[in-house]
């Protein structure tokens, strides 16, 4: 059925779609009754917890950064089974990102490639929407716990929010720690943990503080503003696909000299080898992130590499090339805690979570 309803919105333009669904989505998930059957429909069977990075997350299917940038369909989303959002990637100032169009998909390969440019609503936006979802999670709790006295089973795990976050377009390097402050002080509270981002392509310059140096000044001012809190948050940094060798065990250094609590693998790549869309698409649309397919095995590589070198004492979330419970079942056997999808979602449907998850269930072998 979703193959049909793909071929269909394959016509239009990418970013439109994806606007175009997610509200229809929160117009049926307003119902309550046409939510409880989306749930029923395309939440897993049952909840398969794993507890990494001292948070609980529900299931091993997460969903990556850039979908929800603005945190406006966690509801949603939740209702589809996934076990943690990833808001972002979230600037200070709110910012339009690149000109559309931005979004393409490459269906000949299962990929797509973004130039989005960290568009989202800003911080100040972002938090207001996290504070009202919290509210209304706690009414919801409240409700359950009333459930609970009068017998009725309740789910064991809340949704996790995790908070990716950016410098804006107009922050020069040498100042981009100022912008991972602002970000990281607001959305303290409202997120389980945070992603570090600089390792999108799409933002000029940005890679240059995947650099040791850089990275560490700003991984390690985090870290200290992390003190401040009664509760501290895990912080993660999330790697390109493109890194060399020597920086990848440069990456790999600087997590176990500043004792960071994890890595993201990976983020979109900038090669364009051995794709089936022809130069002549690919030249049309231009620059941008290549995501899904192709860099699956990079990902993958990536992945086993740090598991292995570092002998596993770093917790790793798989994201690059996974659309199925086979695909996932691969991360996590080279070395990931947790998976998370995006271009895979885009091309598999509603589905995902709960095919992912049937398949690791079966897989009792993989389940830690």
């Amino acid at each position: 059925m979703y193959n049909l309803l793909r071929s269909f919105l394959f016509m239009f333009d990418a970013e439109k779609v994806h606007h175009f669904s997610m509200n229809s989505l929160r117009i049926l998930c307003s119902i309550p009754f046409i939510k409880k059957f989306i749930q029923k429909q395309f939440s897993p069977a049952d909840e398969l917890p794993k507890n990494i990075l001292g948070l609980r997350f529900k299931n091993d299917v997460g969903l990556a950064a850039g979908f929800d940038k603005n945190a406006k369909y966690l509801n949603e989303l939740e209702a589809l089974g996934f076990g943690c959002i990833e808001i972002g990637t979230v600037t200070p100032l709110p910012q339009d990102g690149n000109p559309t169009q931005r979004l393409f998909r490459l269906p000949k390969d299962k990929a797509l490639i973004n130039r989005m440019g960290f568009n989202n609503d800003g911080v100040e936006v972002v938090v207001e929407r996290l504070r009202n979802w919290q509210l209304a999670v706690s009414n919801l709790q409240l409700a359950k716990e009333q459930q609970l006295a009068i017998g009725k089973k309740l789910a064991n795990c809340k949704l996790i929010i995790g908070g990716n976050i950016g410098k804006n377009k107009i922050t020069p390097n040498e100042n981009a720690w100022k912008d991972y402050e602002i970000c990281f002080n607001a959305l303290h509270e409202y997120v389980d943990y945070f992603v570090v981002n600089v390792s999108s392509p799409n933002t000029p310059g940005l890679r240059e503080l995947q650099e040791k140096e850089p990275l560490k000044k700003i991984l390690t001012h985090l870290q200290l503003l992390n003190k401040n809190f009664a509760l501290l948050k895990p912080i993660l940094l999330k790697i390109a696909p493109d890194l060399t060798q020597t920086q990848i065990d440069d990456v790999i250094d600087l997590v176990q000299e500043i004792n960071l609590d994890g890595l993201v693998i990976a983020n979109t790549s900038l090669d364009r080898t051995k794709l089936l869309t022809s130069n002549t698409e690919l030249e049309t649309i231009g620059a941008g992130g290549l995501s899904g397919l192709p860099v699956k095995q990079r990902a993958t590589e990536m992945v086993k590499y740090i598991h292995t070198k570092t002998g596993g004492k770093i917790p790793i979330i798989a994201s690059g090339g996974i659309f199925s419970g086979a695909d996932a079942a691969e991360k996590i056997d080279a070395g990931a805690s947790l998976v998370q999808v995006w271009t895979g979602f885009v091309y598999e449907g509603p589905a995902i979570v709960k095919n992912i998850c049937k398949y690791l269930a079966a897989r009792k072998d993989i389940r830690f």
